[in-house]
């Protein structure tokens, strides 16, 4: 394994064009010539930008570099097959640690590259290098950022190094938390480097002003400077970042560019520019053919508050739901009319059939889902709704019905597929691509990916500003979510009425688990406020069909698994580097 990969910039890199860190390589560029005219500056820094994308598509299956497939590991998503990390199997040696450290030190070392060559060797004008620079430590502190939230102690580099001289010991968490509000605080005391882009501007997607402050400010919240934070996200605001007014339609390419986005992976339609969303979230009656890899958990569904603020209950639904065993509940969500066969095989499996209505069944499920926070219809498919899908693999338009047991897709009102159907998961309407237009293929969609927005840098705030005893202004911070979400705002009923500091901490990380599912923030979130083992392991937890039965159960085998381990390769290779406590390499 290699420890860290050589400098990629001079190699393989490209410019920008429509509005698109086009990250394509045209031609080898050696190192001697590269950063020497200011084509190749421009060809550089888009070099640094495309570590964001390393290995997107199909090996993305097996990383977490792609942030919206963490969710798999937090309370909100789950993965179709057993997880090593959730059933307590995983060694320091597993490819995912190893692949995510090196993609950060790729960037890394990019970065370097750009930063010790742009002010030698470049002849863009001083305005362009200053803006380029800070540019370069954004994505240098984000790749350190990322590194820092798992290994929680990594070795800095801050030149150009080859893997001979990569032998450096690990610094220490909070060394490497100053090292990365150190490179942020020189973006934001760079004069050329922007407060934001508009919309269309052709610098859209390169790092701004707002986007170092949204970051430092997740920094301060690590280290729980609470002030610090709330001033750097008011600064984020002052940049003029707003909330799009519509939550379902902020996921869609119209409006991937609205102010509620902060700082985004940039995707295009075309083969090696696209996201992989309807691959690994679609599913096999969407179009262009999904694998429903990443879905999203009964735990998530079940936190969607009605739209009174109260909380959902299954019980006030389904009187006696409680009392059920997990797959006796299975009754419920049968479709109307089973056939003999299809109603023996579902009281094999466990499923009450006393309580089953065959005329009926569907009706009584589906007013679970109603009445509720509106952001659960946006982000999950539930139970007998609908869906604009693809006939048969083909590019023929159909409204599918999300219906149990599978039976067939048809042309009109079939059922929506599963890429297994001898289980019944809720599956995402987030990224996934409705019709049979505006995609071209499942391996690379258009929809921008956001890392970092508005709505983040909000709850965020008010999280800071509940640990700093400012209760009501924390209040208002969330309600501005709530109000765009279209549910109850706090304090404006009895079930909202917020009983405290810590009532309002609980209410605020649930406020995050409901905004953010398939966005690669849930699973963070969990390790930073050091929940996720009571959270993802609490008794009967695992991979959940909609009614709570596990599929395959997790098991948690201590707190050690909240630090990632430093790569068994990389050890090898660098004795410095000592091992997290608790792991086996």
């Amino acid at each position: 394994m290699k420890k860290i990969l050589a400098i990629m910039v001079a190699l393989c890199v490209s410019a920008c064009q429509d509005n698109l860190l086009d990250t394509a390589p045209y031609s080898a560029v050696s190192d001697a010539t590269m950063w020497t005219t200011d084509n190749l500056t421009d060809l550089g820094v888009a070099g640094v930008y495309s570590t964001l994308r390393l290995e997107m598509g199909h090996s993305g299956l097996t990383t977490v570099h792609e942030l919206y497939q963490t969710d798999r590991f937090g309370f909100t998503g789950q993965g179709r097959w057993d997880e090593p990390l959730l059933r307590g199997t995983i060694t320091a040696g597993d490819g995912m640690f190893s692949k995510v450290w090196q993609h950060m030190y790729e960037g890394i070392q990019r970065s370097n590259d750009a930063l010790a060559n742009i002010p030698l060797k470049s002849p863009s004008a001083e305005a362009k290098k200053a803006r380029y620079m800070a540019e370069c430590k954004f994505l240098r502190a984000y790749f350190y950022f990322r590194l820092n939230q798992l290994y929680k102690g990594v070795p800095i580099y801050l030149e150009p190094f080859t893997p001979v001289e990569a032998v450096k010991p690990r610094s220490t968490e909070a060394d490497v938390w100053n090292q990365v509000i150190a490179d942020l605080t020189d973006c934001i005391n760079e004069s050329n480097f922007p407060d934001r882009y508009a919309a269309g501007n052709a610098n859209y997607g390169h790092a701004t002003k707002s986007a170092a402050y949204a970051l430092r400010g997740k920094v301060y919240m690590y280290l729980k400077q609470w002030e610090k934070a709330a001033a750097d996200f008011q600064k984020v605001k002052d940049a003029g970042h707003t909330l799009f007014a519509n939550y379902k339609a902020l996921f869609t390419e119209a409006n991937e560019q609205s102010p509620e986005m902060i700082f985004s992976l940039q995707h295009r339609g075309e083969q090696g520019y696209g996201n992989n969303f309807q691959l690994f979230v679609g599913w096999p009656s969407a179009f262009r053919r999904g694998w429903n890899y990443y879905m999203p958990s009964p735990n998530l569904v079940d936190l969607y508050e009605n739209a009174d603020g109260s909380k959902f209950d299954w019980e006030k639904i389904l009187s006696g739901y409680k009392t059920l065993t997990e797959a006796e509940r299975e009754v419920f969500f049968l479709r109307d009319n089973l056939t003999p066969a299809e109603h023996a095989a579902a009281s094999a499996r466990g499923a009450k059939m006393s309580l089953y209505l065959p005329q009926g069944n569907e009706e009584r499920i589906k007013k679970a889902y109603v009445n509720r926070d509106p952001r659960l219809q946006s982000n999950v498919l539930t139970p007998y709704e609908t869906f604009r899908g693809a006939f048969n693999f083909t590019d023929v338009e159909s409204v599918q019905t999300m219906r149990w047991p599978f039976r067939g897709q048809s042309a009109v009102d079939g059922d929506i597929q599963s890429d297994v159907q001898i289980n019944f998961y809720y599956f995402y309407r987030k990224f996934v691509v409705e019709g049979v237009s505006g995609l071209i293929d499942r391996n690379y969609g258009a929809i921008d990916f956001p890392i970092i927005r508005y709505a983040d840098v909000l709850l965020m705030w008010a999280e800071a500003l509940n640990e700093s005893n400012a209760s009501a202004e924390a209040i208002e911070k969330v309600n501005e979510v709530r109000k765009r979400a279209g549910v109850a705002l706090l304090n404006s009923n009895a079930a909202t009425m917020v009983g405290g500091q810590e009532d309002l901490r609980e209410r605020i990380r649930n406020e995050r688990r409901v905004e953010f599912p398939g966005e690669g923030i849930n699973y963070f979130d969990e390790l930073r406020w050091n929940t996720w083992g009571e959270k993802v392991f609490f008794p009967g937890n695992g991979r959940k069909q909609i009614w709570g039965g596990n599929v395959s159960n997790y098991s948690y085998k201590g707190d050690f698994l909240q630090t990632w381990p430093i790569p068994t390769g990389e050890i090898q290779m660098n004795p410095k580097l000592v091992q997290n406590p608790g792991w086996i390499d």
